[in-house]
């Protein structure tokens, strides 16, 4: 896959930076069709870094209501990525 394609968007949440902070773990939105191997390819290359392991999950999405009409939201897939000690990504660092 394309690198741009597999990498969604960052995830930027309390318990994303605490894990940013204390393991050097960075959270990443991907495709649903992204694997780990793509994941981590897509990071090496974006961010010129050296990936030590990627944790993926896939968030189901919730089903909404209004009224009668139940819509169900799209699912969703979160990356973890673990980074060689002392490496940084900087887009995470300026925020």
């Amino acid at each position: 896959m394309n690198p741009f394609s597999v990498l969604v968007r960052p995830l930027l949440s309390e318990k994303s930076n605490n894990l940013r902070e204390n393991t050097n773990k960075y959270s990443f939105q991907v495709a649903l069709k992204a694997s780990k191997a793509d994941v981590k390819s897509a990071v090496e290359k974006m961010f010129e870094v050296k990936v030590v392991g990627v944790a993926t999950s896939v968030l189901r999405g919730k089903v909404k209501r209004r009224g009668n009409n139940e819509v169900k939201m799209p699912n969703t897939k979160k990356a973890v990525v673990t980074l060689v000690e002392g490496a940084k990504i900087a887009l995470f660092e300026d925020l």
